[in-house]
């Protein structure tokens, strides 16, 4: 997960014109490669395509050349702040996509999963503002990420494992939760890693919090 340089005294940069790096030129660049191999686009177009993502200097002129060649959700980066709602349903968002300062979430009986593994951070506070009712919210977050629930929580459960440092970015879980509850959680790491953790003397589990 990336965090932007944040510039004091400023308002945050549109999620749309956050700079793009060379990894996600080259996330869309292999998505039109597989769209000329199977006929999708022209040679003239891939050309075109391709020279464009390479002069690219922000995520929302990368997003305008994939938009045509597969779904929201398949797309390589996802540059989108709306609300993220599940209705008796599961909502997943995860990959390359943009989280905005303050991210609504909306779920009424069903499940919103957000990946943060890969995503951009648009501040290095992050809120997530959420109405719970009966439904679930599930966080994975990289090492180094702090998740603390503020919300307020009726008959809800809450559960945090998370490996957070002095220093790295906060997500901020807000608003009410009616009979639901939110979990956030970093992946486990690999068998190397959690020996040489425990040769420092590092805990095996993150604490539940």
């Amino acid at each position: 997960m990336d965090t932007p340089i944040r510039r004091p005294a400023e308002q945050a940069t549109h999620v749309r014109d956050l700079r793009a790096s060379d990894a996600d030129r080259e996330r869309v660049v292999n998505v039109l490669g597989e769209a000329l191999a199977d006929g999708r686009l022209t040679l003239d177009e891939h050309s075109e395509r391709t020279t464009r993502a390479y002069q690219a200097r922000t995520l929302g002129e990368l997003t305008g050349l994939t938009g045509d060649l597969s779904p929201e959700e398949a797309q390589p980066i996802l540059v989108d702040d709306r609300p993220v709602s599940a209705f008796f349903g599961r909502m997943r968002r995860e990959g390359r996509w943009v989280v905005p300062v303050k991210l609504p979430i909306l779920a009424l009986f069903g499940t919103v999963e957000l990946d943060l593994r890969e995503a951009v951070l648009q501040r290095r506070h992050i809120v997530l503002d959420s109405l719970v009712v009966g439904g679930r919210v599930r966080i994975v977050v990289p090492e180094g990420v702090q998740v603390n629930v503020t919300g307020r929580t009726i008959l809800s459960t809450r559960e945090v494992r998370t490996r957070p440092a002095a220093e790295g970015p906060t997500i901020e879980v807000g608003g009410t939760f009616l009979f639901g509850s939110v979990s956030a959680r970093s992946p486990k790491r690999k068998f190397t890693a959690r020996l040489f953790s425990r040769w420092r003397g590092d805990p095996p589990h993150p604490p539940k919090r």
